[in-house]
């Protein structure tokens, strides 16, 4: 195959240049016939130093939409310089999860044959609904079955997991199936269950403003499932819940 001139490469080059680096990663993610919704990871689809561009485009997007919010950011000193820190914190803290791979969990095999209900929690869950971009803060428990082949991981290692999936703009109802999915495939406990009760912001900062209500909701699978008094016992060492 014969190469390239240097002066086609300048001018590929060149032409990639003005090309927004959001168009550049979602061209990658078609070519990969990849979903790119709202709680999907990204992250290996982004290329060194791209994150820091893609930081420069929202913040770009984002004086767009106070201006057209009719904010005068320029003589306004309290938002002067607002389109950035909003870039920054999508970005680099609530949606974290989205851009960042999946933190590095070390396994462990199961020496001493552990078989009893393990429970972690509460972790502190912060998020944002996908529908209006609100915040979702609540608590996750996790109980555990492991088997003489489950692989063991450090409690704090279910923080980081819950912290990466639950950094996106999320639906509670998915999130704690992502969640789910993800712990089942790195510990492959016998059975696995996860609790999650949070309050959205969607529902208190706006619409009906109902400031205590909460939304509570579970996933059983492998003997949680099959077993009732398993599942009980598993909500009744929920503090502050009732079997």
């Amino acid at each position: 195959m014969p190469k390239a001139s240097p002066s086609a490469l300048v001018s590929a080059d060149a032409a990639d240049e003005g090309v927004p680096v959001s168009v550049k990663i979602r061209e990658r993610l078609r070519a990969q016939n990849r979903r790119f919704n709202a709680n999907d990871n990204i992250a290996d689809c982004i290329e060194p130093g791209e994150l820091a561009a893609l930081l420069d485009e929202v913040e770009v997007k984002m004086q767009g939409v106070l201006d057209s919010m009719v904010i005068d950011t320029a003589g306004d000193h309290n938002t002067v310089n607002t389109a950035r820190r909003v870039a920054k914190m999508y970005l680099n803290e609530v949606f974290r999860g989205r851009y960042v791979p999946q933190p590095e969990i070390t396994e462990f095999p199961n020496a001493e044959h552990l078989n009893e209900l393990m429970i972690v929690g509460p972790i502190t869950v912060r998020s944002a609904c996908s529908h209006h971009l609100c915040p979702v803060i609540g608590k996750i428990w996790v109980g555990v079955l492991p088997n003489q082949n489950t692989n063991v991981i450090g409690l704090s290692k279910y923080a980081r997991l819950v912290d990466w999936v639950m950094g996106r703009p999320q639906i509670q109802e998915e999130a704690v199936v992502q969640l789910a999915d993800l712990i089942m495939e790195r510990t492959q406990p016998d059975g696995l269950a996860i609790v999650m009760e949070a309050s959205h912001f969607c529902m208190s900062w706006r619409g009906v403003k109902e400031m205590d209500s909460k939304m509570l909701n579970s996933v059983m699978r492998g003997v949680f499932l099959k077993d009732a008094n398993l599942r009980r016992e598993f909500l009744s060492l929920i503090p502050g819940r009732r079997a």
